[in-house]
């Protein structure tokens, strides 16, 4: 499925995937690629919370010009710190934990959806719906029912 982004998303994307950062795309463009696209106001982008991928991440985003300030890796390697630029809808999220899930797990189940000329990790479906269901907000139950609808091939 190809979903799409506006060109600083794009751009911080290929950032990443250029400096070799794991990292999936979570949140309502994850939603969107698993084929319930809807409103967001960000791009949530989940980075491996590890000192060699944080070194990585920082790499990115200086080259994408993210007005990080005192950010550093040693921050993005420590689970639970977060980074967020600009402001909606263009505004992007940088998380190192999610609600229900851990990096080491979601990785190896991740999917590959292309957005504009490149193919970017996204979380799977399953974890999208567990991550869903354990922010246990509103919107996120809410996207967690059509996922599932979506998933079991019921939509």
């Amino acid at each position: 499925m190809t979903s799409r982004l506006n060109d600083d998303f794009l751009d911080l994307l290929f950032e990443l995937s250029d400096a070799e950062a794991r990292f999936l795309i979570v949140g309502g463009y994850a939603v969107g690629a698993h084929g319930y696209p809807r409103a967001t106001k960000d791009l949530d982008v989940w980075v491996e919370a590890s000192p060699d991928n944080a070194t990585r991440v920082i790499a990115a985003l200086e080259a994408f010009n993210a007005p990080i300030g005192d950010l550093g890796a040693a921050d993005l390697a420590t689970p639970g710190v977060g980074f967020m630029m600009g402001r909606p809808p263009r505004r992007i999220d940088i998380l190192t934990k999610i609600a229900g899930l851990e990096f080491e797990r979601a990785w190896p189940r991740r999917v590959t959806m292309t957005f504009g000329h490149a193919a970017y990790p996204v979380i799977s479906i399953s974890d999208l719906i567990l991550n869903k269901r354990a922010a246990g907000r509103a919107q996120d139950l809410a996207d967690a029912e059509v996922l599932e609808k979506i998933r079991d091939g019921l939509s």
